[in-house]
């Protein structure tokens, strides 16, 4: 690969320097999580996983309520449950209960426990939704992102009996800007925290790992104003997603950037969220 192509690898998947402002992004993300924190009934910091201690926060949304786990961005290194409540304002009011996890950040854990982490979360919240009320036989599950990346490794074929779960767990995934195919990434300063080889990308590339069977719909959505690389690569997943004949489809966000995409999950009324609502 030419400098020149890494250069241009290194601008498609700088997803910080695509908009503005990051700085202003992140504080709508903190504004709105705050209100989603204050408004909202919250169950916090349960323990999902022994090994690692980490953590998720159950908005519930009243007995007998479909459950949505929500999946942080921040390319593995960044963000938290805590400044990812924001979804649970768009649909705990359309009576669904919503889990926000923390997860151990790159580099001081490997992507692959931060996979293990993910559905250990996965795992927890079906074994333990009914001691809250919630429906557990089959979830709901979105991310953005680095999260968009991680619900698709909850797609994944060939891991759900390791973890005590039935194939068909997930009833839908709403799947945001995710990098599905992380080879590129290795190419790009990602690496610098991620730290991949060419074996640790193919393994946890989502678009690898579609399995011949499925029961999940997907939706699918990368924001307008974002890079041709992200674009990309939520479109190929999805074609490879329905090509496998499973359900899926494409939600149009024309005017959203990489992080306010996410962020429009706080509007009831938003695309995304009554997209969710629908699936439910």
């Amino acid at each position: 690969m030419t400098p020149a192509d890494r250069d241009r690898l290194d601008r498609e998947y700088n997803a910080r320097a695509s908009v503005p402002s990051f700085e202003a992004e992140y504080a709508r993300y903190v504004a709105a999580s705050g209100e989603a924190q204050s408004r909202l009934e919250r169950v916090a910091d349960l323990a999902y996983d022994p090994a690692s201690g980490e953590t998720l926060d159950l908005y519930p949304a009243g007995p007998g309520s479909p459950l949505f786990l929500w999946i942080h961005g921040g390319y593995w290194r960044a963000l938290s449950k805590d400044d990812n409540a924001f979804p649970a304002l768009g649909l705990v009011p359309q009576g669904i209960s919503v889990a926000v996890l923390n997860y151990s950040l790159a580099p001081a854990v490997h992507l692959d426990e931060i996979v293990r982490q993910t559905r250990a979360a996965l795992a927890w919240l079906h074994a333990n939704a009914t001691r809250f009320g919630l429906s557990s036989r089959r979830i709901h599950i979105g991310g953005s992102s680095a999260g968009g990346h991680l619900g698709g490794m909850l797609l994944a074929k060939g891991w759900q009996q390791d973890f005590g779960l039935p194939e068909d767990i997930i009833a839908s995934a709403l799947l945001l800007s995710g990098p599905m195919d992380l080879e590129p990434l290795i190419h790009t300063h990602i690496n610098g925290w991620m730290n991949l080889d060419i074996e640790a990308a193919r393994r946890n590339s989502p678009l690898n790992l579609i399995p011949a069977r499925s029961k999940a719909q997907l939706q699918a959505s990368v924001g307008g104003l974002e890079s041709d690389a992200f674009k990309g690569q939520t479109a190929t997943y999805l074609e490879a997603w329905t090509s496998a004949g499973h359900a899926g489809r494409a939600i149009a966000m024309p005017n959203y950037n990489h992080f306010d995409i996410a962020l429009s999950l706080r509007e009831p009324n938003g695309p995304l969220a009554k997209a969710v609502a629908a699936a439910c």
